[in-house]
């Protein structure tokens, strides 16, 4: 089998990592369907979240591995891992317990460009907690 057809229709997990050595992963709730997040994976977070079973991606502003919910307590339990043709991104099909925002929504997805305007956003979601009180340090 060529190559690219291996990497397009074989069954060996090749993920393509970029130049930077991140691959795009999405987190989606593996119940509702909804989308929680976008964040990136080198090959360590990758491997640990196959490994532990728990998402772990690389924090790009704190230039280290972040296991999701380290802080807050809103683990996300991959239940499956879904990878596109091209195998360069990455969908985590996660159960979560809470709220996965940072700043207090179910979704990093609150707010919607709003029908008719280029600029103006809206709210389509309300807060499920409060980070002030998660995030207490």
């Amino acid at each position: 089998m060529a190559a690219k057809q291996a990497i397009e229709e074989g069954l060996e997990f090749i993920p393509k990592f970029g130049d930077n050595g991140l691959i795009l992963a999405i987190a989606q709730d593996a119940k509702t369907g909804q989308v929680l997040m976008t964040a990136y994976m080198n090959r360590a977070a990758l491997d640990l979240t196959i490994q532990t079973g728990y998402a772990t991606y690389l924090s790009r502003s704190r230039r280290k591995l972040w296991k999701k919910g380290e802080e807050s307590g809103h683990l996300q339990k991959v239940e499956q891992i879904l990878v596109d043709c091209d195998q360069d991104s990455l969908v985590l099909k996660v159960t979560v317990d809470a709220g996965q925002c940072h700043v207090g929504y179910q979704s990093c997805f609150y707010r919607a460009l709003k029908k008719g305007s280029d600029k103006v956003l809206e709210f389509i979601a309300e807060k499920v907690y409060d980070p002030k009180e998660t995030y207490k340090k």
